[in-house]
């Protein structure tokens, strides 16, 4: 199991970033009902990495009985560590990165991914600690954005995560493909739909997400 020293020494923070996400991203109109869709019948032990300003936590279902919350960037912890106090399950916000999980293996019921897997150092890394942490037949909930189906708007997608997209906005990245990440990371894909993040095509950037549930397979 990964020490919890070292994943705090890898920290991130940007602050210009974080800022502009709590303000505009993570409570977008149109977010919450996804964020229910992804969330729905979940019940257990949960772990959620990149929490963000914990945008998620007010849609968890009773039913589950703790969600341990990883959060990596400074600003968004402390929007996160708010939210967790208000929600209605216990909720442990954590500082580490998904590349290095400071738990157990096989100790989580379900894992979440929301609108994260675009911005981590490593995806095959996450994802294969998520697989780690989780039991057997454990779910992989995810809510992500990826390149777009068309070709002109993913060619502008990958021309910009050559040069300045990640630089301005957190590592973000946008012509990654997470139901192929999730694929190759040794998770079995069950019912998904793709759809606009919003409802305006905002152009290149963010025209495309995917929501659904990936299983760990029994072993």
């Amino acid at each position: 199991m990964p020490d919890r020293r070292t994943a705090e020494r890898a920290i991130v923070h940007h602050p210009v970033f974080a800022h502009w996400y709590a303000c505009f991203a993570d409570h977008r109109a149109g977010l919450a009902g996804l964020r229910r869709e992804m969330l729905a019948g979940l019940s257990g032990r949960v772990i959620e990495i990149g929490a963000g300003t914990g945008a998620n936590f007010a849609h968890y279902p009773r039913s589950v009985a703790e969600v341990v919350a990883i959060e990596p960037e400074r600003t968004l912890r402390r929007r996160a560590l708010t939210e967790a106090a208000r929600a209605g399950i216990p909720v442990d916000v954590v500082p580490a990165t998904a590349e290095a999980l400071p738990v157990k293996s096989e100790a989580f019921d379900a894992a979440v991914v929301s609108l994260v897997l675009c911005s981590v150092r490593d995806v095959q890394r996450s994802l294969s600690e998520l697989r780690r942490v989780l039991r057997p037949g454990g779910e992989l909930r995810y809510l992500e954005h990826g390149r777009s189906r068309r070709r002109g708007p993913a060619a502008v997608q990958q021309a910009l995560d050559r040069t300045v997209w990640p630089l301005l906005m957190g590592n973000c990245h946008l012509a990654r493909d997470p139901l192929d990440e999730i694929r190759a990371a040794g998770f079995t894909i069950g019912p998904y739909r793709r759809g606009r993040l919003l409802r305006r095509d905002p152009g290149p950037a963010l025209p495309w997400t995917v929501v659904g549930v990936a299983r760990r397979a029994e072993e």
